[in-house]
């Protein structure tokens, strides 16, 4: 097989796992490769989480790869959305890339914004509502439960 028809099989195969991904289908097409993602082709419009308000644009990156046990995340929290007040069940790290928020941690409350990293404990209570006209941005990292495999 050509470079040429090998690369395009591979795109279309992304592609077909992204967009079964976002509809919310099992996608069993698992990758065990080192690769690349571009946050743009993940992008998937949902509400806040853990009941919170608003909008939300999610980046699930590596959703794909085989027997990895971390989800990282990229989460654009837009003009008053939030992240629901909820109990870890798990350690989870959250990361401000850009934007203002209130972060309610532990009963406390305090702003955070850019280059602020945040550690929440399993049985720790926490939140996050955005502040201002610009997006609050942020990574999220946590171990699964177990890898997504099929």
């Amino acid at each position: 097989m050509s470079d040429h028809l090998r690369h395009t099989a591979i795109l279309t195969t992304l592609v077909l796992c992204s967009s079964a991904a976002r509809a919310g289908e099992p996608v069993c097409s698992k990758r065990s490769d080192s690769y690349v993602e571009q946050a743009r082709e993940l992008a998937v419009a949902q509400p806040g989480p853990h009941e919170g308000a608003g909008t939300t644009t999610a980046y699930p990156f590596f959703e794909q790869a085989a027997g990895f046990d971390l989800v990282f995340r990229q989460r654009a929290l837009h003009r008053g959305a939030s992240i629901g007040e909820h109990r870890n069940d798990k350690d989870e790290i959250y990361y401000v890339l850009s934007g203002r928020g209130e972060l309610m941690l532990d009963d406390a409350r305090r702003e955070v914004g850019p280059g602020d990293a945040v550690l929440t404990r399993k049985g720790s209570t926490h939140g996050l509502k955005q502040l201002g006209d610009e997006d609050l941005v942020i990574v999220v990292v946590y171990r699964r439960a177990q890898p997504a495999d099929c």
